[in-house]
C-alpha cells in the first residue's frame, strides 16, 4: 500500500524529529536519484550540466544541497536564485563551495534552463498554494531538452489535493521525501509528477488519509473460494440494468460480474433473452442476492429499479441512470439505509449529484475534494471515475487507483466496472475495499486488453481480460506492463 499524508501531518512528523539531519538525508537521496538519471542518460555524472531552480525556504535548500553533491562529482552546476534575499543560506554556501555558479538574471537563467541535462525544480515546497509566481512562470513555458526532477512536489501542484490553480512545472521524475503526498497520486497533479520516487528520511506520520493499492494489496482482498464453496456462498449478484434502448449495458454489467468472480448473477431487466443468449449462466428467477447493481442503461425502468434495490437490506451499487434518478431525489433517498451504498459516478454525474452549480470541469479539477463532499453528503462510499479514480468514504478517507490506460475511455467500460464491483460486494467485501479493488483490476484488464504500446479496445475485451488480470495480481504482476501500474 502506498500511503499519502497531508502537509500538516508531514510537518508534525518532522517536528517530532527536530534536531535530526532531515535536510541532509533528503538532499543525499535526491542527489543519488539524480546521479542515477544522469548515468542512464549520459553514461556519467562528470561533465553533466545541472541547473537548480531554487525558491525560498527548505525546498530550495534541498535542491541546492543535492546539486552541491553533484558538483563534487564533476557536474557543472548553475543555481538560479528566484528570491536571492531569501535563498537557503546553507544551500547557497554549499553550491558556491563546490564550484557552482549562482544566477539571478532571468535571461541567463532561462538560457541555462534550455541547455541543461538535468533541472532540479526546488521553487516551491509542499506548503505552496496556487500557481507559480511571476518570476518562475517563464520556466513553465520555456523549451528544454534535459530531464526535470521535481523536489518533493512539482511547483504549482497542491500537495494535499493534486489541484493545479495556475502555471505549474511538469516533471519527468519527482523525488518525494518521507511519504507520498496526495497531490502526487491524483490528477491533475499526478500528471505533472512523472515517475515518483520515494526517499525515506525517518518520518513516522500517523494513519494516512489517502492510500493507493498495489498488487499485493489487491491479491489480499480478492476472494478465493474454499473447498466448501458453492455459487451461493461465493456471492449472488442481482443486476437491475439494461432496457430496450440500451440492452448492451445489461450485457456488459453481467459480463463484468461473471468475469469478476460472482458465484451467480440474477438478472432482472427487459433484454433478458439477449442476456441469457450471451450469458447462459445467468439466473432469471427471483431469489436471494448478496448485493445489487442498479442503473446501467436502465432507462424508463430506473425509478422502480432504484426503489427495489434501496428497499433491500444488502449492499447496493448505483450507477449511470440510477445516479441520474438519485440526483433528482437528493441525499434524502439514502437516509435510513442500514446496508452500505456505493455510488460510481463520472465527473458529470457527480456534478449533477452535488448540484449547486457544480460542473463536470470543476469536479475533474478537484477530484479528491468533490469525491469527499459527495460521500459526506449522501452518506455513501463514492467511486469517482476519471483519469484518476478516487474512492472516498463519508469520513474523508480515500483510496486512489494507480492502474489503467487511456484506452479505457470507451463506451461500456463503466458498465463492466459496475458489474465487477458488484460481484466483489456480493462476495462480502465492504464498499471501501470492493470499489478500489474493482478499479485496480479493471485498470489491469484494460492494460492487458490494449497491450503495449496500446491499441483501441472494446468494453467486451476489458471484461474478457478480467480473469487474466486477476491471475496477474495474485502472481505478483508478471503479465502487465509496468507503466500500467502507476509506479
Amino acid at each position: 500500500m502506498r500511503l499519502a499524508h497531508t502537509v500538516d501531518q508531514v510537518r508534525a512528523a518532522e517536528a517530532e524529529l527536530a534536531g535530526q539531519p532531515l535536510m541532509e538525508r533528503a538532499a543525499a537521496g535526491l542527489a543519488a536519484a539524480c546521479a542515477r538519471l544522469l548515468v542512464r542518460r549520459r553514461g556519467r555524472v562528470y561533465g553533466s550540466r545541472v541547473l537548480v531552480l531554487a525558491g525560498s525556504g527548505d525546498n530550495g535548500g534541498d535542491a541546492l544541497l543535492a546539486a552541491a553533491r553533484l558538483a563534487r562529482r564533476g557536474a557543472a552546476v548553475d543555481a538560479v536564485l528566484l528570491s536571492p534575499e531569501r535563498a537557503h543560506p546553507g544551500g547557497v554556501a554549499a553550491v558556491r563551495a563546490a564550484g557552482g555558479r549562482l544566477l539571478t538574471d532571468p535571461e541567463t537563467g532561462t538560457a541555462a534552463f534550455r541547455r541543461a541535462d538535468l533541472i532540479l525544480d526546488g521553487i516551491v515546497g509542499i506548503g505552496g498554494r496556487g500557481g507559480l509566481r511571476p518570476a518562475a512562470e517563464p520556466y513553465a513555458r520555456a523549451p528544454r531538452t534535459g530531464l526535470l526532477v521535481a523536489v518533493d512536489l512539482p511547483s504549482g501542484v497542491d500537495a494535499d489535493t493534486g489541484e493545479v490553480a495556475g502555471q505549474a512545472l511538469r516533471a519527468d521524475v519527482t523525488v518525494t521525501f518521507g511519504t507520498h503526498k496526495p497531490g502526487l497520486l491524483i490528477d491533475p497533479g499526478a500528471g505533472y509528477a512523472g515517475v515518483v520516487q520515494l526517499v525515506p528520511i525517518g518520518l513516522r506520520p500517523p494513519a494516512a488519509p489517502v492510500e493507493a493499492l498495489q498488487h499485493a494489496d489487491l491479491a489480499a482482498l480478492l476472494p478465493v473460494p474454499g473447498t466448501e464453496s458453492d455459487k451461493y456462498r461465493r456471492g449472488v449478484l442481482g443486476v437491475l440494468a439494461g432496457s430496450e434502448r440500451y440492452p448492451g449495458a445489461a450485457l456488459l454489467a453481467v459480463a463484468g460480474a461473471l468475469h469478476g468472480g460472482a458465484g451467480a448473477v440474477r438478472y432482472q431487466g427487459r433484454p433478458a433473452e439477449e442476456v441469457v443468449r450471451r450469458h447462459p449462466e445467468v439466473l432469471l428467477t427471483t431469489g436471494r442476492v448478496q448485493a445489487w447493481v442498479v442503473g446501467p442503461g436502465s432507462g424508463d425502468d430506473t425509478p422502480e429499479a432504484l426503489d427495489d434495490a434501496l428497499a433491500s437490506e444488502v449492499p447496493v451499487l448505483v450507477d449511470a441512470d440510477g445516479l441520474t434518478e438519485l440526483a433528482r431525489r437528493g441525499p434524502a433517498a439514502l437516509a435510513g439505509r442500514t446496508a452500505p451504498t456505493l455510488l460510481t459516478p463520472h465527473a458529470g454525474e457527480a456534478a449533477r449529484l452535488l448540484g449547486d452549480g457544480t460542473t463536470a470541469d470543476r469536479v475533474a479539477a478537484a477530484r479528491l475534494r468533490h469525491a469527499r463532499e459527495l460521500a459526506a453528503r449522501y452518506g455513501a462510499t463514492v467511486l469517482l471515475k476519471g483519469s484518476t479514480t478516487v474512492v472516498a468514504r463519508p469520513d474523508g478517507t480515500a483510496r486512489v487507483n494507480p492502474t489503467g490506460t487511456a484506452w479505457l475511455a470507451t463506451a461500456g467500460s463503466g458498465d463492466v466496472l459496475a458489474g465487477l464491483a458488484g460481484a466483489l460486494l456480493a462476495a462480502g467485501l465492504p464498499p471501501f475495499d470492493a470499489a478500489p479493488a474493482a478499479a485496480y483490476l479493471h485498470g489491469l484488464a484494460g492494460r492487458l486488453a490494449a497491450g503495449a504500446p496500446g491499441a483501441p479496445i472494446t468494453a467486451q475485451e476489458v471484461a474478457a481480460a478480467l480473469p487474466a488480470a486477476w491471475r496477474d495480481a495474485v502472481q505478483g504482476g508478471r503479465a502487465v506492463p509496468a507503466e500500467g501500474l502507476g509506479d
